[in-house]
């Protein structure tokens, strides 16, 4: 964890407001890989998770902007009531869930709200490897839009389109307008709210982008009613773990003394993803691809289960 000040904040918003964030001790932060977020520890212990957006190689300070949410459990509002510049926040170093595709030869950026905070750093970092892109930008109107005025005059505005104000079902068609020159070397990268990211995947859908579209949430599943059956977990120590109904892997784990790495515990973050040895998991997260479920030797053990008796874990 790193010990950082506030430096300034910004207004983006009525709702949204930026933190500009510097390291205490006064080094540089190091780079970071677009895309990234930081867990932010913020008043009263609780801790969530922010996209870094500003340019990545900018090591300077890390800028996080957050909007307050109308049913906030603590974290937006505390962030927005409580914390001003001078300051002192704890984070955790970047970890990105998000990435660039290496191998894609034209990319897509689609975010709505709040969720262009993880595209914006992509775009810098597209831009400034001269990499093809464009980056589409849905709200409700401009003075709901965090960091219009820095996308006009940024290195990619002629990169940019602004969809401001238009109703849900005008969305799709606007989506498959853009995504309709789509190929097979395009990856398409979204973030918003999960209505809107499945709308982005409906239009990607008959396009030959269809299996590259990325996704960064911001909310966890809906709680499942179902507790799931009672399973074992075998650890790569050779220890075996019964994990009951209603209870997770995490949390049985730490009974018997085996610490897990935590943030979030919603299956939002990746910082609990374990490696599977043997058995099937049931994915209950938000924080693995479509590719990494379905290849099935990954789990978050804070929130998913088995479909097998008996999972073999390597910690």
């Amino acid at each position: 964890m790193i010990r950082v000040t506030v430096s300034e904040t910004t207004a983006e918003t009525s709702k949204v407001k930026c933190f500009r964030l510097r390291r205490s001790d006064g080094r540089p932060f190091a780079p970071y890989e677009a895309g990234a977020h930081v867990d932010v520890l913020g008043p009263g212990g609780t801790t969530r998770q922010y996209s870094l957006c500003g340019p990545p190689d900018e090591t300077g300070s890390y800028l996080i902007a957050v909007k307050r949410e109308d049913c906030s459990r603590g974290g937006s509002a505390a962030l927005h009531d409580q914390v001003d510049a001078g300051d002192e926040l704890t984070i955790s170093e970047p970890r990105n869930l998000f990435g660039i595709e290496p191998t894609a030869s034209r990319h897509m950026l689609v975010a709505a709200g709040i969720g262009i905070t993880p595209l914006l750093s992509m775009a810098y970092r597209l831009r400034r490897t001269g990499s093809p892109f464009r980056l589409h930008y849905f709200a409700t109107g401009r003075e709901s839009a965090a960091f219009v005025p820095l996308l006009e005059s940024a290195e990619f505005a002629a990169d940019t389109e602004f969809h401001f104000g238009l109703g849900r079902g005008e969305q799709p068609g606007v989506l498959a307008e853009a995504l309709s020159h789509a190929d097979s070397g395009t990856h398409v990268y979204t973030c918003g709210p999960k209505e809107f990211m499945q709308r982005v995947a409906d239009a990607a859908a008959g396009t030959p982008a269809a299996d590259h579209v990325h996704f960064e949430h911001f909310q966890a599943l809906e709680p499942t009613a179902d507790a799931g059956g009672e399973f074992e977990v075998e650890l790569d120590t050779g220890e075996v773990f019964r994990v009951p109904p209603g209870r997770s892997i995490v949390e049985v784990l730490e009974d018997g003394g085996i610490m897990v790495d935590t943030s979030c515990r919603e299956g939002i973050c990746g910082t609990c993803v374990l490696t599977v040895v043997d058995g099937v998991p049931e994915h209950r997260d938000n924080c693995l691809t479509r590719k990494e479920k379905e290849a099935g030797d990954q789990i978050a053990a804070c929130v998913s289960r088995a479909r097998t008796d008996r999972l073999v874990l390597e910690l």
